[in-house]
């Protein structure tokens, strides 16, 4: 028997070149870990210089750049993509502005079900079929997930299995699958050793090869010989090419070059709350990451979003706490303390490291205790929106798989935002510049979160804010804590643009605004 062919060694540019008009491509990473930045690099610059490829659908789950010039913004140039489907546009404003311009048909898809539908397409499935997106502006109701009026609607569909309504989102052909792993061995078997997540990129590989497409896979080296069969991620029977790339196009992540506490575990008699760094500053940050703090129920297992909950895990380290529940990352780490800025997506030192789509398995059927999340706005009913507005998108990442499914899930930000300055004393708060523009608002460009499914599913919904708590009961938003120094009146309800449920308000604990914790 001859012997299996192994998958062909070319340059960044010769695999460009593979990459043909009008096809599909399905990218792998999450903000900088496991994004192929040679390829998608390699990619802009053949078409710089050839007009070449032209009129992509791009697909990807987990926001891929550094907001800047990397991961997915090498891609956003108008005649090179067509179309979009993305679970997170922050990070790629290029591209952004491209979807809110109307200058490309832009879909804006739940993290988690894309990750999951590029195995439903591998499967010769239909789609992917789940009640994640209902009631929110993917719901083909309020929208479809379109970002423009240019976008045709009809990849999602609302339909009903034995007298439950659920979302169909329909599987297409992907064409080129663009991968990344730290190093395949003679057979083009994939190893992620060094990586700090998985991904999906073996569910985008399957699909690829199923579709009849390509698929491409950046590494940092060849090791010769056979890799451990339990290490391999993807086979080398599903990778057409394999491109070595330089150390400067295949960082750990955007922020760093390899940080080995991201694929290691926590050395014995290590203190693992010494990777948080130094405590947080006595501020608006920190008094809200308190109080959510105070939320976290024993054993839980939990989720914190980027950017202002990622302070909750500091609070718990000076409480002691972080033994007594497990923190979690969408993109697949359990366990550790979950990395931030552009490296979030790793952990340090997790305990294990899943791929994505089986992470959000676990999310999305029940399996979180509590998240917290950030908010840009919120209305009366406390619906949520943290994706779009005005010609700003963020996108919705994992934020509906999570907020949909988690028991108990507490909402963290500021009050006011545009150049809001505070005062936190140990008996209380000072306004010393009230922001310029309100987050409690009449009405929502996008409804990200619906609240009233929140109810029917009888999840617990705070919303934590440095001078106030809101809880979501069955008559709307309940204004329940105020801080001490605030004038409820003056410097809350008059700065709203609905008046919330107002029945019995207590002070918030004074513990929030001290370092005694």
């Amino acid at each position: 028997m001859s012997p299996r062919r192994a998958p062909g060694v070319c340059t960044a540019e010769e695999a460009a070149a593979l990459v043909g008009d009008g096809r599909t491509v399905a990218c792998s990473g999450f903000v900088g870990s496991a994004h192929p930045e040679a390829l998608t690099a390699a990619i802009e610059r053949r078409f710089a210089r050839d007009g070449r490829p032209r009129d992509l659908t791009l697909v990807y789950a987990a926001g891929q750049g550094d907001g800047k010039l990397r991961g997915m913004n090498h891609l956003a140039h108008e005649g090179l993509i067509r179309r979009v489907i993305g679970g997170h546009w922050g990070l790629a404003p290029a591209l952004g502005r491209m979807a809110v311009e109307g200058r490309i048909e832009a879909y804006n898809f739940p993290q988690g079900v894309i990750s999951q539908l590029f195995r439903d397409i591998a499967a010769g499935r239909p789609g992917c079929i789940t009640r994640i997106g209902l009631g929110t502006f993917i719901d083909p109701r309020y929208g479809g997930g379109r970002l423009n009026a240019n976008t045709p609607p009809g990849p999602i569909e609302r339909i009903e299995l034995g007298g439950t309504e659920w979302l169909w989102y329909r599987s297409f052909p992907v064409h080129v699958a663009l991968l990344r792993a730290t190093a395949a061995d003679t057979g083009g078997n994939l190893v992620m050793d060094r990586e700090a997540i998985v991904g999906e990129i073996l569910p985008i590989a399957q699909a690829a090869r199923n579709c009849g497409g390509t698929v491409i896979a950046q590494v940092s080296e060849i090791r010769p010989g056979s890799a451990p069969p339990h290490l391999v991620r993807v086979p080398g029977i599903l990778v057409d090419r394999i491109v070595v790339a330089s150390p400067d196009e295949h960082e750990q992540t955007f922020a760093e070059a390899f940080n080995p506490s991201y694929c290691s575990a926590l050395p014995p008699g290590d203190d693992i709350g010494k990777a948080l760094g130094a405590a947080l500053p006595m501020d608006e940050r920190r008094v809200i990451a308190a109080r959510a703090c105070d939320e976290l129920p024993d054993h839980a297992v939990a989720n914190l979003g980027i950017g202002m909950p990622e302070g909750i895990a500091k609070i718990a380290a000076e409480r002691g706490l972080l033994d007594r529940f497990t923190l979690t990352v969408e993109s697949g780490p359990t366990g550790g303390i979950p990395a931030s800025g552009l490296s979030f997506g790793a952990s340090v030192y997790p305990e294990a490291i899943i791929d994505q789509p089986a992470q959000f398995d676990f999310y999305d059927g029940g399996g979180l205790d509590f998240a917290a999340l950030g908010l840009a706005q919120v209305d009366a009913e406390g619906n949520v929106n943290v994706s779009k507005f005005g010609t700003r998108l963020a996108g919705v990442g994992g934020f509906v798989n999570i907020t949909q499914t988690a028991r108990k899930v507490v909402f963290c930000g500021t009050f006011t935002a545009g150049g809001l300055e505070v005062e936190v004393r140990p008996d209380g708060l000072r306004i010393v510049r009230e922001g310029t523009q309100k987050k409690f608002v009449r009405s929502l460009e996008q409804v990200s979160f619906n609240a009233r499914r929140a109810r029917e599913n009888r999840q617990e919904v705070l919303v934590v804010t440095e001078r106030a708590v809101f809880r979501l009961m069955e008559s709307g938003l309940e204004l329940t804590e105020v801080a001490p120094g605030i004038d409820v009146e003056r410097q809350v309800l008059a700065l709203m643009e609905f008046r919330p449920v107002v029945r019995s308000v207590r002070p918030m604990p004074p513990h929030v605004f001290s370092r005694r914790e």
